[in-house]
């Protein structure tokens, strides 16, 4: 599938998959949504004890990137599995502008290991940031209560409805431990009525540059 590297509105780059008409961060910024959507509105409320992540669309790797600067500057134990079917390419990496954009020059190496790190292998990234990547599809999740937080990061409901089922949050559900939390950019109401099928109480915030509200999920 043809993959094109735009520029989002903070600066920050993101990939366009012209096929799906889908982005793999807003277009109103992707930083800027990453921040808001998983470390303000997710990992922030997790914080003072060691996380376990599970993120849905590694993607990028922008949410585990910052969610690793989040680590290094509140020396926080995290423990981030990143979820992704179709790895972006080494070549297109190198293309990817966020340890400029987010003035982290010092940990360019980090970036680019989470990148060449081999999936399905475990990294110690330093001392408190533990990094495993899976290749595998969100069909095929079967965890049961390791994670403190998933990042609900997949393309959006036009381009692939079939990642907001009630099956596919059911899997979230088990993954998560009881008090986990879910946090995605994405607020609808079919999507919501799929997570409370799954056993999830939602709750819905204010949403990023560009989305008036954003979905919560909470395994009671």
């Amino acid at each position: 599938m043809e993959r094109e590297i735009i520029t989002t509105s903070d600066g920050s780059v993101t990939i366009y998959l012209p096929e799906l008409k889908e982005t793999y961060h807003s277009k109103f910024g992707a930083i800027h949504e990453a921040y808001h959507v998983f470390i303000k509105n997710g990992l922030a409320h997790l914080s003072g004890r060691p996380v376990s992540v599970l993120e849905m669309g590694f993607g990028t790797g922008l949410n585990a990137f910052i969610t690793y600067l989040e680590s290094v500057k509140n020396n926080q134990e995290i423990h981030y599995t990143g979820i992704e079917a179709y790895p972006v390419a080494a070549d297109e990496a190198a293309k990817l502008n966020y340890v400029a954009q987010l003035k982290a020059e010092e940990y360019t190496d980090v970036f680019n290991t989470m990148h060449s790190a081999v999936w399905g292998e475990e990294v110690k990234i330093n001392k408190t940031f533990t990094l495993l990547k899976r290749q595998i599809r969100f069909e095929d999740i079967d965890d049961e209560a390791l994670y403190d937080i998933v990042y609900f990061d997949a393309f959006g409901y036009h381009a692939q409805p079939e990642l907001w089922s009630t099956v596919i949050f059911s899997k979230m559900y088990n993954a998560l431990k009881p008090g986990g939390i879910l946090v995605t950019y994405a607020c609808r109401t079919l999507i919501k009525k799929a997570m409370q099928e799954a056993g999830f109480v939602t709750g819905k915030l204010p949403g990023p540059p560009g989305k008036r509200e954003m979905l919560t999920a909470t395994k009671p």
